[in-house]
């Protein structure tokens, strides 16, 4: 029975990987007991490196091509087995193969907020994501520091720390490119470029090249954007005051239509929101009257003409604590809410 065994043992004649769709990054050629026989054929198609490991050493690496399997070809793997020049016995080895090709369409987005430091806002909190793409670039590295002796490694395997590296660098991309947050969206070619550098060093540890970062979105959390929003609303109007709460009143007026047709005169609906914000149905009188001198094409004697004699304690109050609330926000400047201060109460009746 054993001679029966000796006589069926198989050698292995050609060494070759067709590589599957399955996203596979490194394969180990399936030996179990047989040997690999001496003059055997490599086969290492494009896109392809195959590697022989002796005893957990690594030792000879190919590049794409077909070579025969002899001493010459084989220098590493002939010093480790201590063979002389030349070898007539089938020998043992494990051979990996790995996909160099390029592995794209990889995505990357932030699952919480990062917070970078921003030349205009300061600290900001902003949501990014997008695609990258990279390609194994030193099989040996690869194959010590991340897939090892396992029979198969995959994409999906590597891409939870793949994309924790890309967040990871997001903060000095950002900080590197010396865009500000409002360039940002405009300049995401820019930004990609930045995080592309700023990445790339930790996927060289790993063996691999990091091709090529998309970024296909950069947004704030919904409450710093209501901010940046007023922000831009008091840009539009160049910083003046009574430009800017005749811009909100244009906003409000809408709203407050539309509340007041639902409610049925009641006050309630899109007007009860709009007094919860601290507007007030008297601080939308004043505005709207404001609104009135600013659309006025005549001279300053006119829009003094057309401005109320004076208001009500509660009128004021109420304008009073809209402009504390743009001020605690960062809207208005200390000089500013004190001289529109100074001027309301002048029209206290």
């Amino acid at each position: 029975m054993a001679l029966m065994d000796f006589i069926k043992k198989q050698f292995i004649d050609i060494i070759e990987w067709v590589e599957p769709a399955d996203g596979t990054l490194a394969w180990r050629f399936p030996m179990a007991d047989r040997e690999i026989q001496n003059g055997g054929s490599l086969t290492v198609r494009e896109s392809q490196m195959a590697m022989f490991v002796n005893e957990g050493k690594v030792a000879d690496a190919f590049g794409p091509g077909r070579y025969t399997l002899t001493t010459a070809t084989l220098p590493i793997l002939t010093y480790l087995q201590n063979w002389d020049k030349l070898f007539k016995s089938p020998f043992k080895s494990d051979v990996y193969f790995f996909s160099t090709r390029q592995q794209v369409d990889q995505r990357w987005g932030t699952t919480q907020p990062v917070t970078i430091r921003d030349k205009d806002f300061g600290a900001v909190r902003l949501r990014a994501f997008g695609n990258y793409s990279y390609r194994i670039a030193d099989p040996k590295l690869f194959h010590t520091e991340i897939s090892g002796t396992r029979d198969t490694y995959t994409v999906a395997e590597l891409d939870g720390q793949l994309r924790a590296l890309m967040l990871q660098h997001i903060s000095d991309a950002v900080a590197s490119s010396g865009i500000a947050f409002l360039d940002l969206a405009a300049n995401q070619v820019e930004f990609a470029k930045a995080l592309q550098d700023a990445t790339a060093p930790a996927f060289e540890k790993l063996g691999l090249k990091l091709e090529a970062v998309t970024v296909q979105n950069v947004s704030l959390p919904e409450e710093l954007q209501k901010i940046l929003d007023q922000k831009i609303g008091m840009g539009m109007v160049g910083g003046d005051m009574g430009k800017f709460m005749q811009y909100q009143t244009a906003q409000a007026i809408p709203k407050f239509a539309e509340g007041a047709a639902g409610a049925g005169g009641s006050g309630g609906g899109v007007v009860g929101d709009a007094m919860g914000l601290g507007a007030g149905v008297a601080l939308g009188q004043v505005m709207a009257q404001q609104l009135s001198q600013g659309l006025q094409a005549g001279a300053p004697q006119a829009a003094a003409a057309a401005a109320p004699a004076g208001l009500k304690p509660d009128e004021v109050m109420a304008t009073l604590e809209k402009l504390a609330d743009l001020k605690a926000k960062g809207i208005l400047t200390q000089d500013e809410f004190d001289a529109k201060k100074a001027e309301l109460l002048k029209k206290l009746v």
